[in-house]
């Protein structure tokens, strides 16, 4: 199966080279006819100006667009309301990020396409930030995940001592005399460290450092802008603080093992249903051990998620005579919470407030 993926995503990236090469050729026929027809005087800051930035998905994005500001086109990857932990990109995906200045990407394996496609990459000026190097990574494992006897059986990876962007080039031995190395191999480690708001922080300082890095004349105005958004985190940071530290219980049960690290920033013991991935179906034991923890304690919400089916998690809610409510992982925004103008910090903050009446109960 892994071979299939890789073969066609190669495939799709040498369909797309050969489909821009086309665009090109055409473009630059076309432009021969059309030039004369427009005296519109270009703006002294044009949008070829800006930096052209691909991000993953919604959270890079959020986290991009703030410390880039009006100096940058930030693009989406992973489309609006679509579960991005299996998400493979398109041949105009490629395409897009072949012609980018910074390629902006959580890591941790969250992004499984990352290294065939960007090892298929011709730009040798591409910046690429992974956003969670630096970050203590927790393990993933799915036997720890379902025993519920303990509060906490993860370890830790410490990538404390890798650079924390690089520029994409294809001479290994200039990168080793730089120092530059950069290992995407994070097989069975939790990627979804964005649910911390501790370290959102410092995700978005690896971010800024990447937009310094393609755009060295605008880093000030990136250090400001990340100054900024950086202090709203800290002060979501502090409010979630507050909210636990007083509760009545430190456990909850969710859907999927996505707070882990919120879990752990806040002494907290997350009770996943499923492991890392929401589309994981749980076993029938583990669907049982989580009912016994359930009744157990006696909780009384089970937590389930945007983007996915509730099915399990109303399940088990019903079982134990127990409700349901949304915690948003915050992998993506559905239409309707676009529409609606909800953002990371909105949506973080609505899940304070579930978390909150569910520890209090």
């Amino acid at each position: 199966m892994k071979f299939n993926k890789k073969s066609a995503l190669a495939l799709l990236f040498s369909l797309t080279l050969i489909v821009a090469g086309c665009g090109q050729n055409q473009s630059a026929s076309d432009s021969g006819t059309s030039t004369s027809s427009s005296n519109t005087p270009v703006p002294a800051e044009t949008e070829e100006a800006k930096l052209n930035v691909e991000v993953s998905f919604y959270p890079m994005y959020e986290f991009t667009k703030n410390v880039a500001g009006d100096l940058a086109n930030v693009h989406t990857l992973v489309p609006a309301g679509m579960e991005p932990h299996d998400w493979e990109p398109t041949p105009q995906d490629i395409a897009s990020i072949e012609k980018a200045d910074v390629l902006v990407y959580n890591g941790a394996g969250m992004e499984s396409w990352i290294d065939q496609v960007t090892g298929s990459l011709s730009n040798a000026k591409l910046i690429q930030v992974e956003a969670s190097h630096g970050i203590d990574l927790l393990e993933g494992s799915e036997e720890d995940e379902h025993d519920h006897e303990h509060a906490d059986t993860t370890d830790t990876h410490d990538h404390a001592d890798e650079a924390t962007t690089e520029e994409h080039d294809h001479d290994h031995d200039a990168e080793a005399e730089e120092g530059h190395t950069h290992d995407h191999d994070h097989g069975g480690l939790d990627p979804h460290v964005w649910l911390s708001p501790a370290l959102a922080v410092k995700e978005v300082r690896n971010i800024e450092v990447g937009l310094a890095q393609a755009a060295p004349e605008h880093a000030e105005q990136f250090k400001q802008n990340a100054d900024a958004y950086i202090a709203k985190l800290e002060a979501l940071d502090q409010d979630f603080k507050a909210a636990v530290a007083d509760s009545k219980r430190k456990d909850f049960i969710t859907q999927h093992a996505a707070f882990g690290y919120l879990a752990q920033e806040y002494g907290l013991q997350q009770v996943p249903i499923a492991g890392l991935s929401p589309e994981q179906e749980p076993s029938a034991a583990q669907m049982a051990s989580v009912i016994d923890f359930a009744k157990e304690h006696q909780v009384k919400t089970i937590f389930f998620e945007t983007l996915v089916s509730s099915k399990v998690s109303e399940t088990i809610a019903s079982e134990v005579g127990a409700k349901t409510a949304v915690l948003n992982p915050i992998e993506g925004l559905t239409e309707e919470e676009i529409a609606a103008g909800k953002d990371y910090i909105g949506v973080m903050r609505e899940n304070l407030e579930a978390l909150k009446l569910a520890l209090n109960e």
